[in-house]
């Protein structure tokens, strides 16, 4: 099953050499050896308990009518803040949402479902998507505990959608749904070697998505290769009445992205430099160099530096207005989220969710507080007047004024950037300021499509590079990301190492 892709899993199945069933089993063996036992990685929360059941009926539908499509019988893990209408439960990683049920699947599932994929359980996180305290442990939560990345045991697997990225990375799926809000997809993708996409906002649906940020927040693929993460992608988007966002796509999204991955997509392609998210380690540039190097190999013509606007730079006022808008949001998301679910709800509101954490601190918050619900708590609403303007004026200084104006300032197809740094040691005391810079925050704070594919290794730990571009634009990033990856072939499976080789 190592590396194994979604095509090379179908071809099997048309040729009868795997079904349904012997891979969701193996998929299973592989997670009770390695997640559960072995080095213990603790990347699934918990597993579906009908998913034999799903794959024998999926072998029947197989059988008699033929396939679906490509997602037919191939397993997923979904991030553990994704709503599933069975019988796991939807947490986010808190004890305080343990017991909690969906009523219904999130339209991710759903349209997953549709196309015949097998959600084969949920994936550990760092606790609610690291919107919880000031110093949070990436991939850790008081639900799952700790996730620990592949390619060093005691490293960090970046945040927050850490399982979903082990998970992946260490083949206990096919491929994996994650969620971001600024840097939870792209950064542990890059952390695991593996590839992320961070679709536009409003391409892939947020409803029955426990939420941070309506503004910020979108659910992406994650997969070894870009071919698999261009399937998955294919499959969760849609129009959806219960995210008005999702109204935006009419037109601009696609159930098929497999059209883009072209092996010549880099020639001729201007492609532009950010230097300003470089500088953070001089080794990272040096294996993001060897990258540019490669593409102009490939025919790329090279714009380096592509001089960014001011207004890219996160200034004080900047933070300040995104970090109220988002408060603001997710106080007035989460409010939602616990009404639809109603009866089955275990908590009913932020401040229950508070108390709970407090009455429970030694299990909850052992090693981070709540500070991040605790500023929610006490934010007065906004007014509608004053929280439109506030989140048109983000975007206007970091998408128009910022990426667009640079993309056509230059004539660019896309944006090259490191996506972050290696992933740091598993510090419970200093981790939160081990954190190297990084490449997420202008794509996330413009609702921007973002790519991260693997780069290269540094001491035998993941660095990626990322591509990001204007609204809409995922086909681009795609034929740009698999033109590369083609060529580059940087991915190699992890070995579970105690820890990093310092020597090599």
């Amino acid at each position: 099953m190592e590396e194994m892709t979604i095509l090379e899993l179908q071809e099997k199945m048309r040729s009868g050499e795997y079904s349904v069933r012997t891979i969701t089993e193996m998929y299973l063996e592989r997670i009770e050896e390695i997640d559960r036992q072995g080095p213990k990685l603790n990347a699934i929360i918990e597993l579906n308990p009908d998913a034999l059941e799903i794959a024998d009926s999926l072998d029947a539908e197989r059988k008699e009518k033929g396939a679906r499509g490509p997602m037919h019988g191939i397993p997923v893990v979904l991030k553990d803040n994704i709503n599933t209408g069975d019988r796991m439960m939807t947490t986010a990683g808190s004890l305080a949402l343990v017991g909690s049920i969906a009523l219904r699947d999130s339209f991710v599932a759903q349209k997953l479902r549709e196309a015949g994929a097998i959600i084969l359980g949920k994936a550990n996180l760092t606790e609610w998507a690291n919107f919880r305290g000031r110093n949070s442990i990436d991939g850790w939560s008081s639900r799952g505990g700790l996730t620990l990345n592949p390619y060093a045991l005691d490293r960090n697997p970046g945040g927050s959608s850490s399982g979903s990225a082990v998970a992946v990375a260490a083949n206990l799926c096919s491929v994996a749904v994650g969620t971001e809000t600024d840097g939870s997809i792209v950064c542990p993708a890059s952390a695991c070697s593996i590839v992320g996409i961070k679709p536009t906002v409003g391409l892939v649906s947020r409803s029955g998505i426990i939420p941070i940020s309506y503004s910020q927040d979108t659910a992406g693929p994650m997969a070894r290769t870009v071919s698999d993460a261009a399937i998955l992608l294919g499959a969760m988007t849609g129009m959806d009445t219960r995210d008005p966002a999702t109204q935006e796509s009419d037109g601009k999204s696609c159930t098929d992205y497999t059209s883009f991955l072209d092996p010549n997509g880099i020639q001729g392609a201007r492609i532009g430099v950010a230097r300003m998210l470089f500088g953070f380690d001089d080794r990272v540039d040096k294996i993001i160099k060897g990258c540019i190097e490669e593409m102009k190999r490939l025919g790329a013509e090279i714009i380096d530096p592509a001089k960014p606007a001011k207004t890219w730079r996160m200034t004080k006022r900047l933070n300040q207005i995104r970090t109220r808008v988002i408060t603001h949001e997710f106080k007035t998301g989460l409010a939602n989220y616990l009404a639809e679910l109603r009866e089955n709800a275990v908590v009913h509101s932020l401040k229950e969710i508070i108390e709970f954490n407090e009455q429970n601190k030694e299990k909850v918050m052992p090693y981070f507080g709540q500070e991040a619900l605790l500023r929610a708590e006490k934010q007065r609403p906004l007014k509608d007047e004053y929280y439109k303007a506030t989140v048109q004026e983000i975007r206007r200084l970091v998408g128009a004024d910022g990426i667009d104006a640079l993309i056509h300032q230059y004539r660019l197809d896309a944006i090259i950037a490191p996506t972050v740094g290696p992933p740091h040691l598993n510090d419970f005391i200093s981790v939160a300021y081990s954190r190297m810079g990084g490449s997420s925050s202008p794509a996330a704070m413009a609702g921007y499509p973002h790519i991260s594919i693997p780069a290269g290794y540094m001491y035998g730990l993941p660095v990626g590079i990322s591509f990001f571009a204007g609204a809409y634009q995922e086909p681009q990033l795609i034929k740009l990301a698999f033109a590369f990856e083609q060529v580059a072939k940087v991915r190699r499976p992890p070995q579970f190492p105690p820890t990093a080789n310092l020597e090599s």
